[in-house]
């Protein structure tokens, strides 16, 4: 498995990552933050995300359910990674800011459906 390097925009914080699937996990999603954000992410285990340097310079975003925390550099605001909602045991890292990696070149990316997520639904 390759170990990708992913780092904010000012470079204050680095995350080493691992894919288990590559690139194959990449989607969007539509609910009312991701579409603000605007990021492709893909998949990694929570064991799979190692912060290299700073820790002490993410901040955490969470809302609603309080289940997803969105991580983001506190120096230049870019969005690093998340733990999700849907699967509390990973983490949706975004592609664009993992080196060497230009989320244009893949091309259409599919849509998950935040807007009617399950933990949302009343049962």
């Amino acid at each position: 498995m390759t170990k990708h390097k992913l780092t904010c925009h000012c470079g204050a914080v680095e995350l080493q990552v691992k894919l288990a699937n590559g690139l194959n996990t990449a989607q969007r999603c539509d609910c009312s933050f991701c579409r603000r954000r605007g990021a492709i992410a893909v998949t990694a285990l929570l064991d799979d995300v190692e912060i290299v340097k700073g820790a002490d310079k993410l901040t955490l975003y969470t809302w609603g359910t309080h289940t997803a925390k969105h991580y983001f550099c506190s120096v230049c605001g870019i969005y690093t990674h998340h733990q999700r909602r849907s699967n509390p045991d990973e983490y949706g890292v975004n592609v664009g800011a993992i080196e060497g990696i230009n989320p244009r070149d893949l091309g259409e990316v599919p849509w998950s459906d935040g807007v009617n997520h399950p933990s949302d639904r009343k049962t």
